[in-house]
């Protein structure tokens, strides 16, 4: 990049140097010099055309708004599904679920290590009776809904499935998303329970399943927000959650699918960070470098299967417990990033989330700040128009090619899975988390109400507090299932998984069977357990 400066030396400056959150130097002025011998029309392109820098429709906002999709779950599927439906009335237009920790990770609401995690950070789901009491009253046909679910991702798409059979929908017209990225469990996030091998090959079942049975569900949701959550930086964001992507498609190839049948529906989940022009051109820079990769190396040619589409979600890691009010500015200023970057659905965090689940208020609030920045701001009415902007272009330069060389160093290590196994890409993370809070304990990194402007007394806002009999319930209600289901059937599907998962059969129409059966997610992971073994963490040094 060229240091471009004014021709005037102007009065000294408040820093010796400016970065972006990544640490990429951000010039005093720039102007077409900054661009590198590649920016050309080309490159930058026009909305909806190869390399889809500019977003990945020619209309976008103009022809649809982003999809509203506030994330929300807690407690039992009863109290979710009050809160879904109160989201729901107020505008939403899209549904995403958030698990606790035992549904997460194969674990029923009994078992020894749920104890203290039932219903906490999400909704409790053991069985096909929870399934239909989540989502009681609300038609599948009609609403699209995400899943924030991994190593059970199979067993939660099924449930789903099976409660949409229950409604007679059409599974062809069902849509959502199912996140399914164990890549980054074992990266930066930690809810994983089988070895990473076996655990790729449940990913590609899923490819091949929808497919044939549920072809508007996007498959995967390829994650770089909970690897910016453990504290990478906006390029190593972009280049390790597209280096999954590629791990992704070359497991589907080599399980027999052709590329163009699984690529367009898969799909990609970033963060909405706080440097908002570094925010805005890693999307754009997401967004070129992945239409390259599946043209130059996949070889695609569907233009459906060389587009990038992101659900964001502002930066949970962000918000802080002091001065909690201040956390509605950040989460509009990242909403806003995410909507100038071309985002498809948004998530907008609530102010309360640093301290607590939200309660209904601060939820509201999230919600009416992506409809003030869709209805009221002029950003949606035309398309990418941060384009041009010589800052803008010339960041997403840089982070394009920063992440590409990243991409390259994995690719000489053997692939996605060799860099994960050799703690490669954890450590990178690791030491990007160490060198911010460094710089926020020296005051490089200025928090507001964290390490400066810091109030003489904090205010308590009202937060939501969980009923602790949730738990005891959920467990009689799990017992009372167990009491009234039909035993052998439920044997019966579960041995046929086991059996399955020892073969190269798609494990899906058997999951499917045992949900059917009211069998529960702890049964089926058992089962699949029993088969795969469990993933044990090598340690980063």
């Amino acid at each position: 990049m060229t240091d471009t400066k004014s021709k005037s030396s102007g009065s000294a400056e408040r820093k010796e140097k400016f970065t972006t959150l990544s640490g990429i130097p951000v010039e005093r002025v720039y102007s077409q010099d900054s661009f590198g011998d590649s920016e050309t029309e080309e490159s930058i392109g026009f909305p909806g055309e190869y390399p889809f820098t500019r977003g990945i429709y020619p209309t976008m906002y103009r022809g649809r708004l982003w999809t509203v999709r506030q994330y929300a779950g807690f407690g039992s599927a009863a109290e979710s599904n009050q809160r879904y439906r109160y989201l729901l009335s107020k505008g939403q237009a899209g549904l995403s679920v958030a698990f606790d920790l035992p549904t997460q990770i194969g674990m029923d609401s009994d078992h020894p290590l749920a104890l203290g995690e039932v219903g906490k950070v999400g909704v409790a789901i053991d069985s096909l009776e929870d399934m239909e009491t989540l989502f009681n009253g609300i038609p599948l046909e009609k609403v699209s809904t995400s899943m924030t679910i991994n190593a059970t991702a199979a067993i939660l798409l099924c449930l789903y499935v099976a409660v949409a059979k229950k409604q007679s929908a059409n599974l062809a017209r069902i849509s959502g998303t199912v996140q399914n990225d164990v890549l980054k469990e074992y990266i930066a996030r930690g809810t994983y329970i089988y070895p990473v091998r076996p655990a790729m090959r449940i990913v590609t079942d899923i490819f091949a399943w929808c497919r044939e049975n549920v072809p508007k569900w996007n498959t995967i949701s390829i994650s770089g927000y909970h690897i910016r959550e453990a504290g990478s930086t906006a390029v190593q964001e972009v280049a390790f959650t597209l280096a999954d992507g590629i791990a992704y498609v070359r497991a589907a190839l080599d399980a027999g699918l052709r590329v163009d049948e699984f690529a367009p529906q898969l799909s990609f989940f970033f963060n909405a960070h706080n440097d908002l022009l570094e925010e805005i051109a890693k999307y754009r820079a997401a967004r070129r470098l992945w239409a390259r990769i599946m043209a130059k190396r996949f070889g695609a040619k569907d233009p459906r299967s060389l587009m990038l589409r992101f659900h964001a979600q502002t930066a949970g890691s962000s918000l802080t417990a002091q001065q909690p009010e201040n956390n509605i500015v950040r989460v509009a200023i990242q909403a806003l990033a995410a909507v100038l970057g071309g985002c498809q659905s948004l998530h907008t965090n609530s102010l309360d989330e640093a301290l607590a689940l939200p309660t209904e208020d601060s939820a509201l609030i999230a919600l009416r700040t992506q409809q003030i920045l869709a209805h009221e701001t002029g950003v949606a009415n035309t398309v990418d128009p941060v384009a041009g902007s010589y800052a803008i272009e010339s960041l997403t330069n840089e982070i394009e090619s920063l992440a590409g060389l990243y991409i390259s160093k994995i690719d000489t290590m053997g692939g996605t899975l060799r860099a994960i196994e050799s703690g490669f890409i954890q450590g990178e993370i690791q030491k990007a988390a160490y060198d911010f809070q460094r710089s926020v304990e020296t005051k490089e990194q200025i928090v507001v109400g964290v390490n400066e402007f810091v109030a003489e007394e904090e205010r308590g806002i009202p937060t939501l507090r969980m009923d602790e009999d949730i738990e005891r319930s959920q467990i009689a209600r799990l017992n009372a299932l167990r009491a009234k289901r039909d035993s052998e059937r439920v044997n019966s599907a579960l041995a046929e998984l086991q059996r399955r998962a020892a073969t190269t059969e798609n494990l899906l129409p058997a999951i499917l069977a045992a949900v059917e059966a009211y069998a529960t997610v702890g049964e089926i992971s058992d089962a699949l357990r029993r088969v795969f073994g469990e993933y044990q963490e090598s340690v980063v040094i």
